[in-house]
């Protein structure tokens, strides 16, 4: 056995990560975008339309139609079905998806999309974008108050799946009634794979506001409060390692053995900090996207006293920290547009032509409602931009990033990070990692592989069957591509920045 395949479920397509543990290399890579692929179902940016701006729902059709065409894709590439000698999955995290009755073996003479309907109690499935429940997050924390932060890991928060839950239970009893299981994207992807309903892992099960980390179980009380009869709903939680079943044979006719072992799915970040080899204490990674992310393994349990942080299940073993930073690329992309330049200017000149520090311009980048602190949308600078040129307005959002990150990610270890890994379509710029560099006093280290959700994925099917060690898997899929040491000059500088952009923070409220 050697071949292992990664799958990563995104918001907006399935990837696939093939990887060799014998050679220590990568032997596949293949993807399915929904926007360009499967453009049928009305989803460019990977949800469906809707009036309301603050709901996000997806077509669970979409999804396992684009397994199908991903499967037939690497058929067709000639790529040798057959060496796969396991699977696990990344799903995007606190999605979930209502079921009618079980999951069976799937009929080999229909595509999975046009066979899943006759199970699905409910036709959409709210993702983690969505943003409507804001009334049961504010009930759930009037019941429970601190205990579901630090129980559950996180305060009720309107993206995660038990909230989303109680809204529909409440706004639609009749589907709730008939709906007899509730999986998250991952287990239902599993389940798919196994023709059988699949367990829950620690990982993704703990950004359910359901989970009982200290106890890793269901937590009774906050499940019988989010829905009636939920708890015979749940599929059973079981660690990250644990085999979930075995491929189903409808998967054959794509050139895979029937009965491989399929690993239990993972969320997409626990299985992005195993993709990037930071499933170890001491090295934190920040994924650059359209949101931001900082997230780490955790020495011991904590949760964030701020509440904008969160904890999930390491598929490596203990926990995981994670804190979310809405204005990320989508706030260098409104800048970078605002001042009319290109990317190279952006990425490249702006820095060149300012010096660290900058003057002490900072801003509060919160071009849209920002996850952290939890703030309404509304620009703060402790400048006038008239007076400044545009390469100094660059570098003071790039600064100003990198300074909330490290003071809000604080509470997760602080200075234990010694090592932090970037992935990515920000972390190209070598500008702006030499300042996350500086402002953490840490090395700053990039991986060649972009796709980590698939290849962490692929590396948890090979220990979980294997047995491989994950650090032995680390050093042959996950060695850094690039290093950016800090310059020791600057630290006393970013120290006196950070607590001038805390009193911004303070001024702003």
């Amino acid at each position: 056995m050697s071949y292992y395949l990664g799958l990563d479920s995104s918001t907006q397509g399935l990837k696939a990560e093939v990887i060799d543990t014998v050679a220590g290399k990568v032997v596949g890579s293949f993807a399915v975008n929904f926007k360009n692929d499967l453009p049928e179902y009305q989803s460019p940016s990977g949800y469906l339309p809707n009036d309301d701006e603050l709901v996000r729902q997806a077509d669970p059709r979409m999804w396992v139609a684009a397994m199908d065409m991903l499967f037939d894709r690497m058929k067709k590439a000639d790529f040798p079905m057959e060496k796969i000698a396991g699977i696990s999955g990344s799903g995007q995290q606190h999605g979930s998806v209502y079921l009618s009755a079980p999951i069976t073996d799937w009929d080999p003479a229909k595509k999975l999309a046009d066979q899943l309907p006759a199970i699905l109690s409910r036709p959409v499935a709210p993702i983690w974008m969505d943003k409507s429940t804001g009334l049961e997050c504010a009930w759930l924390t009037e019941k429970f108050g601190n205990r579901m932060r630090t129980d559950s890991g996180s305060p009720a928060i309107e993206r995660f799946t038990g909230p989303q839950i109680r809204k529909f239970a409440v706004n639609e009893p009749e589907a709730w009634a008939k709906t007899k299981t509730v999986h998250l994207v991952s287990s239902f992807l599993c389940s798919v794979l196994c023709g059988r309903d699949c367990a829950i892992d620690y990982g993704d099960g703990a950004g359910m506001n359901l989970l009982n980390l200290h106890k890793l179980v269901w937590d009774p009380e906050f499940v019988a409060a989010t829905a009636p009869d939920l708890m015979s709903k749940l599929p059973p939680v079981k660690p990250s390692q644990t085999i979930a079943g075995k491929l189903s044979a409808y998967f054959t006719q794509y050139g895979l053995k029937a009965g491989i072992p399929v690993v239990v799915w993972s969320g997409d970040n626990p299985c992005s900090l195993i993709g990037v080899g930071g499933g170890s204490v001491g090295t934190a990674v920040i994924s650059l996207g359209t949101s931001d992310t900082f997230f780490a393994t955790m020495e011991e349990f904590v949760t964030d006293p701020d509440g904008c942080g969160h904890v999930f299940g390491n598929p490596a073993g203990g926990f995981m920290s994670l804190i979310c930073f809405t204005n990320g690329s989508f706030a260098r992309e409104h800048l970078r547009d605002e001042l009319g330049v290109d990317w190279h200017f952006f990425d490249v000149t702006a820095c060149a032509e300012t010096k660290p520090g900058n003057g002490g311009r900072l801003m509060l980048p919160y071009y849209e409602a920002e996850n952290t602190p939890a703030v309404p949308a509304g620009v703060v600078r402790n400048f006038d931009p008239a007076t400044a040129s545009k390469a100094e307005q660059i570098r003071c959002l790039l600064e100003s990033q990198a300074l909330t990150m490290r003071r809000h990610s604080a509470w997760q270890g602080g200075g234990i990070f010694k090592r932090i890994r970037v992935t990515g379509g920000a972390s190209k710029s070598a500008t702006f990692r030499q300042i996350l560099a500086d402002v953490f006093q840490a090395k700053i280290e990039t991986v060649s592989i972009a796709n980590s959700a698939s290849l962490g994925a692929a590396i948890r099917a090979a220990n979980g069957i294997e047995g491989t060690p994950f650090d032995d898997l680390y050093a042959q899929f996950c060695s850094a591509a690039s290093v950016i040491e800090p310059n020791p000059a600057n630290r006393g500088l970013y120290d006196s920045m950070l607590t001038d952009y805390a009193s911004l923070e303070y001024s702003r409220g």
